[in-house]
């Protein structure tokens, strides 16, 4: 599909809609509710186990600890699972921080199993990589705003046991995990109840050559869903890729999609939002440059992809590429990309899941760098200030010890930096800046000339203005242009040109200053 941006969804009209739908499909399940069926309800909860106090959690999942949150014995149906945990940035309760979601592994066992049917970090089956936490509105998982309370209504039969832990791979704590595992007793479940199944799978990055593999899966069953989280390693849209399923032993794909964002029921291109079956929970930032992240979801509750004998999904990395990657040295269309990739697949089937994957460990689960970094200890020491003042900023949300935090105390304030280039290599000239609701509007100029650059590498006649306004305290990458850096000392000026009428302040936050590497499509370092 051509490659074209379109703003993020967001407003009353796209909210009335995802509440219509997710009420019919609802209201469908409400009827159901008319029949009265054979068994008993229970629930596997964090409850204090006095029942008189209010202990209702597991106070500390230790790193490298295993915790069994559910041992049940069937016959039996899972119904819904929710939990919650600390965050991970410090607070009251922890004031070191707690493990991220990515640090946390859940596992589920059918059936005495000794592999597990379910296996992948917590956050990346809710719906969000990278560590973070994202809300989420859909029928099957939901994810309170500000991924806080974490919800799954996927059905999970088995005959004779049930089995769900959590492990904390981080060296901190899980602190303060609470759950609720709701089930039913089912002496009636049909032989042929199908295992709920769930694997993650990452390639970071993704191979030349060869397609990036979401799921192969051999015996009877249906595929309901997948999550998927990109980092991209190159400027322009990456989801050029069709989805390819093959269906009990084809060689040639019988289902096969027009583009990696219609894949996930969009349209030219990505736009954030959340929909009963589909979503874009995380796009930051809202363009494309090198390291632009995307966390999306589609579920198959409506359309299960069913096969008898195997399945086989796998997707195209192709997309756009810049003039400095190609062959041809123009902007191509239609280009395989190596971006990094990680895959949640949600299926169904018949007995016990062959693994085609296992989870890497979590140090393998961290992106690569791609950065040489200057961060901002570094650049405050050497900072010059005219109508303002600036300090080390420190916290959880900034890397190394802290930002430089601008305080302007008059008219035309302005920051000016500096950073030193040790070696001559063409890369992507990076900013990662704070954006809050009492941040300002400023103009960046490098070395004196204006930026970012265009396409063909020109600078532009004006440097544009970078509106820093945020409703949240949000810290964002914002991309210069690529270009050789001659060794030596370069300088960075922020000009100060008011606010956003929104905005309480015109605060400026710089964290630090990237330089990101660049590759040819020959897989070369661009020098």
């Amino acid at each position: 599909m051509k490659k074209h941006l379109r703003p993020a969804v967001v407003g009353t009209l796209g909210t009335f809609i995802v509440i219509l739908t997710v009420s019919l499909a609802i209201a469908q399940d409400l009827d159901g509710l008319m029949k009265l069926k054979p068994g008993r309800s229970r629930a596997v909860t964090s409850t204090d186990p006095s029942y008189t106090g209010n202990a209702d959690r597991i106070k500390y999942i230790a790193p490298g600890e295993t915790r069994v949150l559910a041992d049940i014995e069937g016959p039996a149906v899972i119904r819904h699972i929710w939990l919650t945990f600390n965050d991970a940035r410090p607070n009251w309760l922890e004031a070191g921080g707690s493990a991220a979601p990515d640090e946390i592994v859940l596992r589920m066992y059918w059936d005495g199993a000794k592999e597990p049917a379910v296996e992948t970090p917590l956050g990346d089956f809710f719906g969000a990589g990278f560590g973070k936490r994202f809300e989420l509105v859909s029928v099957p998982v939901q994810v309170e705003a500000g991924g806080d309370g974490y919800n799954c209504f996927w059905p999970m039969p088995f005959f004779k046991r049930g089995l769900i832990t959590v492990t904390n791979e981080s060296a901190k704590n899980v602190r303060s995990f609470y759950f609720h595992i709701d089930y039913t007793d089912d002496p009636g479940l049909p032989r042929d109840s199908a295992y709920f199944c769930a694997q993650y799978k990452q390639a970071f990055p993704e191979k030349l050559g060869q397609d990036y593999l979401i799921a192969a899966i051999e015996g009877k069953g249906q595929y309901v869903g997948t999550v998927m989280s990109v980092r991209a390693r190159s400027p322009y849209w990456f989801g050029e890729g069709d989805a390819r399923i093959y269906i009990d032993g084809e060689t040639k794909p019988s289902i096969q999609g027009t583009g990696t964002e219609d894949y996930f029921l969009m349209a030219w291109g990505m736009s954030k939002g959340l929909y009963p079956y589909f979503g874009c929970t995380h796009w930051s930032p809202e363009g494309e440059i090198p390291g632009t992240e995307y966390c999306m979801y589609r579920w198959h509750v409506a359309d299960p992809v069913r096969f008898s004998k195997s399945l086989r999904f796998e997707i195209e990395h192709t997309g756009w590429m810049a003039a400095d990657e190609t062959e041809s040295g123009k902007v191509e269309g239609h280009v395989e990309r190596e971006d990094d990739i990680a895959t949640v697949g949600f299926w169904y089937q018949a007995g016990q899941p062959k693994r085609f994957t296992k989870l890497p460990p979590l140090a393998e689960r961290r992106f690569p760098n791609l950065d040489v970094v200057i961060e901002g200890k570094t650049l405050a020491a050497a900072s010059r200030k005219s109508r303002g003042t600036a300090e080390l900023q420190k916290g959880y949300d900034w890397t190394g010890e802290g930002q430089v935090f601008f305080r302007p105390t008059g008219d035309r304030p302005g920051l000016e930096v500096t950073f030193d280039v040790a070696k001559e290599e063409y890369r992507a000239l990076v900013l990662r800046l704070t954006y809050a609701t009492d941040y300002g509007s400023y103009k960046v100029f490098l070395d004196g000339k204006n930026v970012p650059l265009a396409e063909d590498g020109s600078a532009p006649s004006e440097s544009p203005v970078f509106d820093f306004y945020s409703r949240d305290l949000e810290v964002k990458d914002v991309y210069l242009g690529s270009f050789k850096l001659a060794p030596g000392k370069h300088t960075l000026r922020f000009a100060g040109v008011g606010r956003n009428a929104l905005s309480k302040g015109n605060y400026l936050g710089l964290d630090s200053v990237r330089l990101r590497e660049r590759w040819d499509r020959k897989r070369k370092l661009l020098t």
